[in-house]
């Protein structure tokens, strides 16, 4: 199968190093087209330069990158890559997308603004399977750990029948002896205090909580992920929730008969 890998961090990222060896280790065909510059914090947002009429490319290449994966800087978003490829701007259209390995966790509602999980749910919007994978370090120490959880995680993600669904992989960026395994987990609700987020607004600091800033269960991908367990989360790109609440509806023949 025909994998890209892409992510928010950047092209000189080590985490697109890891995942591209996962997926050449599979036995796939990988090409690496990531940004040019960091994009964190984008979300699905379609935003970049155009050349000639098509998204705008460079040479790049991350460190440690072996010999026969192609690699292409792209002058884009995180989502933008993922819509362009599936329109062939890449070349052969993707069989699945891996996005990451973000450099910090996207857990809890912090994976609506990640361009990590933007870029997989991009994909999957497109009906190409996608996984996005994060470590909870912002200078990962132990890529080992990383490559061994996303193995597992990726020998599932594609055993299984697809349908729509993103995999989002959390991995604690500790030693294989310390970690504890891997565990499917609900996303975490965080309760933070107020009167830090009006100091924030206030002084319009709008960095991420650091973890002693936030509570959450301990029975969350983040409460599993402090505790030294990686974590695998199911989202859906856009769904209609038609089973929480009956929507009311008219038609205008009635609205009329009512006059």
């Amino acid at each position: 199968m025909r994998v890209l890998i892409t992510n928010d961090d950047g092209i000189d990222s080590p985490g697109l190093v890891t995942l591209a060896h996962v997926a050449a280790d599979a036995g796939h065909d990988v090409i690496v087209a990531a940004p040019n510059h960091q994009y964190s914090g984008y979300s699905a947002a379609l935003s970049g330069e155009s050349e000639n009429g098509a998204v705008k490319t460079s040479p790049g290449r991350p460190d440690g990158l072996r010999d026969g994966v192609e690699s292409i800087a792209v002058h884009a978003s995180p989502a933008l890559i993922a819509y362009a490829a599936g329109l062939g701007a890449f070349g052969q259209r993707p069989d699945l997308l891996l996005s990451g390995i973000n450099l910090g966790p996207n857990v809890g509602p912090a994976v609506i603004h990640s361009g990590t999980v933007g870029a997989a749910l991009s994909a999957s919007a497109q009906g190409i399977p996608a996984l996005a994978s994060s470590i909870a370090a912002e200078h990962p120490q132990h890529w080992d750990t990383a490559h061994l959880v996303l193995t597992r995680a990726f020998e599932w993600f594609t055993s299984q029948t697809q349908d729509a669904r993103v995999l989002n992989v959390n991995i604690p960026d500790v030693p294989l002896a310390e970690l504890r395994g891997l565990r499917a987990a609900r996303l975490a609700t965080f309760d933070v205090d107020p009167d830090l987020v009006n100091r924030q607004i206030d002084k319009l600091l709008f960095r991420p909580f650091a973890s002693h800033d936030v509570h959450f269960d301990e029975d969350t991908d983040a409460g599993y992920l402090a505790r030294g367990w990686a974590t695998m989360s199911l989202l859906r790109s856009h769904s209609h929730d038609d089973g929480a609440v009956v929507l009311p509806g008219f038609d205008t023949e009635s609205e009329e008969a009512r006059r």
